[in-house]
């Protein structure tokens, strides 16, 4: 859809578009998220839910476009980074309380910011 959406047949709006201009269009969904979080406004945030993830495919297939990486390579490198820092499920640190987790979760996250 997002192709055919920039596409000759699809949405001037949405041809027009680069990464840069999403600066403004993804905080902006994000308040509206998190202004329905705190209403405590589920239908609402059911669909400004939909529009992060819109922004984001749209996002992903412009990336795709200029060849930097595509949607799919979003979703493998999420899949290995949630692996990686649950340890506690998915590894042998098993048992662990809350606290624990947030620890070795800053810790890893930590190791990780420094080695890239």
């Amino acid at each position: 859809m997002m192709a055919y959406m920039r596409g000759p047949e699809g949405c001037p709006w949405d041809r027009e578009q680069t990464i840069r201009d999403f600066k403004v269009h993804l905080r902006n969904e994000s308040d509206e998220a998190l202004e329905a979080i705190k209403k405590e406004d589920y239908v609402n945030l059911k669909e400004e839910l939909g529009d992060l993830l819109w922004h984001i495919l749209l996002i992903s297939q412009i990336a795709k476009e200029e060849g930097r990486f595509t949607i799919q390579d979003v979703i493998d490198d999420l899949r290995e980074k949630i692996i990686r820092r649950h340890p506690h499920v998915f590894a042998d640190k098993k048992h662990l309380k809350p606290d624990e987790i947030m620890r070795m979760w800053k810790e890893i996250k930590e190791k990780e910011r420094k080695t890239r």
